[in-house]
């Protein structure tokens, strides 16, 4: 790997890490000036002045929110997300299976939305301003103006309650088998798939066609190439770049854009979780659910920037 590259890479990294930073202080900021007390809400309303002045004092409300915010970080930075103030669980422990779900529906959203994504972005340049085209394009424009939460009503009251083909509540637990977890979960992980491939789809067919102006695919029309074989082996391969950068955005938009869909299914995933949790100003889990959908976000992104500069001939070399 040469010099420039990883110069640039570290610079990307480097930037993620910067705005990770600040997006964990905008996230505590915005916590702390939420209306209410942490401590009345814990100990109810009939709490003496003596008990929530003792529990202010044992969690460290009375200090000045700069320490609480360094010691909330350097918590953190050692692996410990505190202990939820309704339950008095440990937060890792609670958020590690959760997590694991909201990644296993996300994953299997992705390997449906990305493929069909990119065929259908290809198929309508193949048969670019012809009925196909015009189709794509159109259910396209029609799936992005329609919000994820109608999508997944739309599902739940035609394919579970009018059909009663799927489930309406997505329940997955540890030991369900397989097949049944496929099951719960192929409504919302619809509805996700919904979500993310139009545009998926419309940025890859605009990058494809961006390509397709350029001097060599007029040498390959030349040289007898059918059009599918151009769009293939010449136009797809150099549009790969901003393909990829496209997919990694969406990929993040799954992991954090799950909250709305694991609602409406009652997944039992980390955006229900934090819902759950935002009901009963439950502050340590809103912080660390916060700070960990910032990450994986944030790390996305970071990736589609690498993928994109390794994937790019003209920012690997940029002189």
């Amino acid at each position: 790997m040469s010099s420039p590259i990883t110069k640039l890479i570290a610079q990307r990294v480097a930037l993620g890490i910067i705005l990770l930073f600040a997006v964990s202080v905008l996230i505590f900021a915005g916590t702390q000036i939420l209306p209410g007390d942490v401590a009345q809400s814990i100990l109810g309303q009939a709490a003496t002045p003596v008990a929530l002045a003792n529990l202010r004092q044992e969690m460290g409300l009375n200090d000045p929110a700069y320490i609480r915010y360094f010691r909330w970080l350097f918590d953190i930075l050692q692996g410990d997300l505190g202990k939820s103030l309704t339950t008095q669980l440990d937060i890792a422990t609670s958020i590690r299976e959760r997590l694991w779900n909201t990644l296993f529906l996300a994953f299997w959203a992705a390997i449906v939305a990305i493929p069909l994504a990119i065929i259908l972005g290809l198929t309508a340049v193949r048969y670019r301003n012809g009925p196909i085209d015009k189709l794509i394009t159109g259910v396209a424009l029609a799936s992005t103006s329609v919000p994820e939460f109608f999508i997944g009503y739309l599902l739940v009251y035609f394919l579970a309650v009018k059909f009663q083909l799927f489930p309406g509540i997505s329940t997955v637990y540890d030991g369900m088998q397989f097949p049944e977890k496929m099951k719960a979960i192929a409504l919302p992980s619809t509805a996700l798939t919904l979500g993310v491939l139009a545009h998926m789809m419309r940025m890859t067919r605009a990058a494809i066609l961006n390509v397709m102006q350029s001097a060599y695919i007029e040498t390959a029309e030349l040289k007898g190439l059918t059009a599918f074989e151009i769009i293939w082996k010449h136009a797809f391969p150099n549009a790969i770049a901003p393909i990829i950068n496209v997919v990694m955005l969406n990929l993040a938009y799954l992991v954090v854009g799950v909250v709305v869909v694991e609602v409406i299914f009652v997944y039992p995933g980390m955006g229900q979780y934090l819902v759950d949790h935002v009901a009963k100003r439950d502050v340590p889990v809103v912080q660390a659910v916060g700070l960990i959908f910032a990450a994986v976000y944030i790390f996305l992104n970071v990736a589609a920037d690498v993928a994109s500069i390794l994937a790019n001939p003209r920012l690997r070399h940029p002189k």
